[in-house]
């Protein structure tokens, strides 16, 4: 370990990923790149939270679906969610045979999942592990901030829950994404007190991991495709950009945020999306794809969380936030015939945008 960094000697590829989302991110600019997209807001289910667990259920057994043949197997689940107890999470591993361990990063916990599996593949402790993540509007915002009954209106710096699930399968072979190595962060508390303000709170957060990664691997801006943060939203996103800017780190146009990509901000009322399912459906899909067409060759992904509570938030406490960044490198080999974006992230600062095909509905 190269003080906050781990580097992986054998890149432990990404073998599939899955997402599932809601219909409101369906609609939205990366739609057509989410395979799957529930039809109603519970998802078949009696509550927001029992839609949330069969969400988890969901992404996790797509993605050993789509694994290749000889590799539809999971020794270890990494799962976390935003709900108390990360309850969504343990329910959902009661369908699985695979061991279970039970993470809690807030938003930022699908890198945090991405580092703790490639870790144990890369260290022989695993043959294949799931690194997921997922959250609801419905659940999350009525746990955090107001009974969705009140209609309580939203603030102008305020982000949207997102409705979605990832899930990638982790293996140690194979012409796939590589994780070469993932930089661990530290909690970074600027004072902001303001739970409605979640990505000028996490901004900070995510300048201390990004320039850290290019600190511990000699790396700069230079080395890589896109930076893509988990879910800073566009006010946090420009204040990132400006933070690095202090710094003499420009990101200029790589710098592509999955918050700030998932809604057509131009038509909302809000700073785009949050929620650990941001970032995960996001990276499972729009972000993997882009990697396996070759479109991205090397990417940082890194995902924030605030880490925060109702308790915490009520007492008047500040909001303490983590950052955690995964290297992911694209496969030897891209996959031909399929480019796999297009344009509708362009107004997020995502380069090199091209056209591509869409994905079916479920």
């Amino acid at each position: 370990m190269d003080r906050h960094t781990l580097l992986f000697r054998h890149a432990p590829r990404i073998v599939s990923a899955s997402s599932i989302v809601g219909r409101r991110e369906k609609a939205g600019p990366l739609g057509r790149y989410f395979p799957h997209a529930l039809k109603d807001d519970v998802f078949s289910q009696e509550s927001f939270e029992k839609a949330e667990r069969q969400m988890l259920q969901f992404v996790i057994s797509d993605a050993v679906r789509r694994a290749p043949a000889g590799k539809k197997f999971v020794d270890i689940l990494l799962a976390g969610d935003l709900m108390n107890q990360i309850v969504s999470s343990s329910f959902a591993a009661r369908e699985f045979t695979a061991s279970f361990c039970g993470l809690y990063g807030a938003c930022s916990t699908m890198a945090e999942a991405l580092a703790l599996g490639a870790t144990f593949v890369d260290g022989g402790y695993a043959g294949q592990v799931v690194a997921c993540t997922g959250s609801h509007f419905g659940s999350v915002e009525r746990q955090f901030r107001f009974p969705l009954e009140l209609g309580t209106q939203r603030t102008p710096t305020a982000q949207w829950t997102v409705t979605g699930a990832g899930a990638c399968l982790i293996g140690s072979s194979g012409n796939f994404p590589r994780i070469l190595s993932a930089t661990l962060g530290k909690v970074v508390d600027y004072g902001i007190s303001d739970a409605n303000n979640m990505g000028a709170a996490m901004a900070p957060a995510a300048r201390d991991t990004i320039l850290t990664h290019f600190e511990d691997t000699g790396t700069s801006p230079a080395d890589f495709d896109a930076v893509v943060t988990g879910d800073l939203g566009k006010l946090g996103s420009e204040i990132l950009d400006d933070l690095c800017m202090e710094k003499g780190v420009s990101l200029g146009k790589i710098h592509f945020d999955c918050g700030a990509a998932i809604y057509s901000l131009e038509k909302e009322n809000f700073q785009g999306g949050s929620g650990a399912g941001c970032s995960a459906s996001v990276f499972a899909s729009f972000i993997y794809d882009r990697l396996m067409s070759g479109e991205w060759k090397r990417i940082l992904f890194v995902a924030t969380g605030a880490l925060l509570s109702p308790v915490t938030t009520q007492q008047g406490e500040s909001i303490p936030c983590v950052a955690h960044a995964v290297c992911v490198q694209g496969p030897a080999r891209p996959r031909a015939g399929k480019n796999s974006v297009q344009a509708a992230a362009g107004k997020a600062r995502t380069p090199g945008p091209k056209t591509g095909k869409s994905r079916s509905n479920t």
